[in-house]
């Protein structure tokens, strides 16, 4: 698989009259078995990308239920090594894009090179680095690249048009915009200057827009919807599987064009 996948994942839910679905849960929650469950009823119900959480102690983008969670997840012994070993014997049953969402300090303490080596074999497609600065992606962009997996960048309200470019000259895949300032969680309202700040980034990238962080309803989507390619769930997803045990059927209302 190609850095592309990603994209063309989402161009094909685009060509289907609706946004791309990325549901987000972090490995190993519920429990290590359960987890696989979730993630294959994930790709049934026709996730498009799967966003795949590695947890961390100190999740400074996670708001509380992401956070709790990536806890429970470590309690259990969930580690980097555990989720591409498994993923690795499950991805040829997976039809979804596969990203995963962490943070430097489990990818660091893993080794870059290694990381990107068996995110290939797992047949992992993006990786999402919440805490690594712009600045400072040149070399782990650069090693990924050279393994297929594409780097997503995450921006937000509070980017600048100048570094919405410095972004837009090496992303791939798609990019991730961040709806609100702050942590991960599910919002009653989205930010006013949401759409314009949507139609900036829209005009500076070449590649699919997603948007992620609040997200709970597609109502939440009118007035933006010509500027997002995307939709990313997670702690409303997480909610509801705590509240029902099943995921899939969280999926049904995004996937209506």
């Amino acid at each position: 698989m190609s850095t592309s996948h990603l994209t063309d994942k989402i161009n094909q839910a685009l060509a289907q009259g609706r946004k791309a679905v990325m549901p987000y849960l972090p490995a190993g929650y519920p429990t290590k078995d359960a987890f696989w469950k979730h993630i294959q009823d994930l790709d049934a119900a026709g996730a498009d990308i799967i966003e795949i959480g590695v947890p961390f102690s100190d999740p400074v983008a996670d708001g509380p239920v992401v956070e709790q969670a990536a806890l429970h997840c470590l309690e259990q012994g969930v580690t980097l090594g555990w989720i591409l070993e498994e993923l690795t014997r499950r991805r040829s049953t997976i039809r979804a894009g596969i990203v995963l969402m962490g943070y430097m300090n489990p990818f660091l303490q893993y080794g870059i090179p290694k990381l990107a080596r068996d995110a290939e074999q797992a047949g992992v497609n993006g990786l999402i680095i919440a805490d690594l600065p712009l600045e400072e992606n040149v070399e782990i962009r650069n090693i990924l690249q050279k393994h297929g997996i594409a780097l997503i960048p995450l921006v937000g309200l509070n980017s600048s048009m100048e570094r919405l470019s410095l972004h837009a000259e090496k992303a791939s895949g798609f990019v991730y915009f961040v709806s609100v300032m702050g942590t991960t969680g599910v919002r009653d309202a989205l930010p006013e200057e949401l759409r314009e700040a949507l139609l900036q980034a829209r005009q500076t990238f070449s590649i699919p827009l997603a948007l992620g962080f609040g997200l709970h309803s597609p109502t939440q989507l009118q007035g933006v919807e010509s500027a997002v390619d995307g939709v990313v769930m997670g702690s409303a997803l997480i909610r509801h599987l705590e509240a029902t045990g099943k995921v899939g059927d969280f999926l049904s209302p995004w996937m209506i064009p």
